[in-house]
């Protein structure tokens, strides 16, 4: 898709970076927001950090935009979502007919990477890059998620899902003898590991179930997998890109949210080293995880290898991954050809591209 395309009659894009929540991982979002507001092409957007506060409030982040104004190295390491406040409606939409917006949103977990932003943008009528709503939610609900891969034949690892009200005494030790030691333990709605338990007992999963369901009403319950951890970044609407696969070797004993943010052990490997053939079906399977899951514009596609045994099985799709230069995501791009700057531009132009296409269903559909 050409630039000006992208750009529209109006000139610059106006891009709405999105970014806090009420989520437990709001830090991590403005973490992200930084990078990209630094990096986002002042010459091609327009650029504009909202933010939302723990509590729920969209805000014009005024300090991120002060900072701005100043140029991008007075970007501080991560933004605050604080500031005006402003209803979401006024913070997206355009100020002129000819106006192209498009929103950026960087909101890791609930209410954000789950559809219910989606559907306010949806609602607003308003291009947004990433998952829409069916793919944000099916993604983010890791026990749903993994009933639609089984439904579609996706190999997996072995795994219960559970509701806080279907917990009784004997349920800890009914998992242990359905899936063994040690197991993990989830919240079912939430991402950054946050919740996330590996129990080598009993008592460890009592523990880890009492953890998980402080987060979540569901929970998803997995078998330990001895194998390695590795990881493809997806770009694309209906046509469906996969980078270089990764390897995550953590640097605690599974890749947590210290590891992943705060101590910065885990050595990430790019390209991972697999076989031709391995390789050729990770991304087969990469592509057919996507669409099962209806996710569109990018995502982050997990999986566990065995190498002696059930070879690939997929964890998890990530539909808003970590986006600092060194998350994983950009960087499997970065090895695959794609900078930072210029994977930012492909997102953009991907969320008009299908805003376009769904206004032109729209259309037939009122015309019928």
């Amino acid at each position: 898709m050409s630039n000006e395309k992208a750009r529209g009659p109006g000139g610059r894009v106006r891009l709405v970076v999105l970014f806090g929540g009420q989520s437990a991982e709001h830090d991590v979002s403005c973490v992200t927001a930084s990078h990209v507001l630094a990096a986002a092409d002042p010459a091609r957007y327009q650029v504009e950090p909202v933010g939302i506060t723990r509590e729920g409030q969209w805000v014009m982040a005024d300090d991120a935009r002060a900072a701005l104004q100043a140029g991008a190295q007075a970007l501080p390491e991560s933004v605050a979502a604080t500031g005006t406040a402003v209803a979401p409606q006024a913070a997206v939409s355009p100020a002129r007919t000819d106006e192209k917006v498009v929103v950026f949103p960087l909101l890791h977990g609930p209410m954000g990477e789950d559809g219910t932003v989606q559907g306010l943008l949806e609602l607003g009528g308003v291009p947004y890059v990433g998952a829409g709503v069916l793919g944000s939610a099916l993604a983010m609900d890791k026990v749903s998620a993994k009933e639609v891969a089984a439904h579609h034949g996706i190999p997996q690892a072995r795994w219960q899902g559970l509701r806080t009200t279907e917990r009784t005494d004997d349920t800890a030790a009914e998992l242990v003898h359905e899936l063994g030691l040690p197991l993990f333990v989830k919240p079912a709605n939430m991402g950054s590991s946050i919740g996330v338990s590996k129990a080598h007992d009993l008592a460890e999963v009592q523990a880890a179930l009492d953890l998980a369901f402080s987060y979540d009403e569901f929970i998803v319950v997995e078998e330990t997998i001895v194998g390695r951890e590795i990881e493809v970044a997806v770009l694309g609407n209906t046509d469906l890109r996969v980078s270089v696969p990764g390897e995550i070797r953590p640097g605690a004993e599974f890749y947590d949210y210290d590891d992943k943010y705060l101590d910065g052990t885990a050595d990430l490997i790019i390209p991972a080293d697999l076989p031709a053939e391995v390789v050729i079906e990770l991304e087969d399977l990469a592509r057919r995880s996507f669409r099962a899951l209806r996710v569109e514009g990018l995502g982050r596609v997990d999986f566990l290898y065995e190498d002696d045994g059930r070879g690939l099985l997929l964890n998890e799709i990530n539909t808003i991954p970590g986006f600092t230069p060194i998350s994983m995501y950009p960087k499997l791009w970065a090895a695959s050809g794609l900078p930072y700057d210029r994977l930012i531009d492909e997102l953009v132009e991907l969320a008009l591209d299908r805003h376009e296409r769904r206004q032109g269903a729209r259309r037939t559909t009122r015309g019928s």
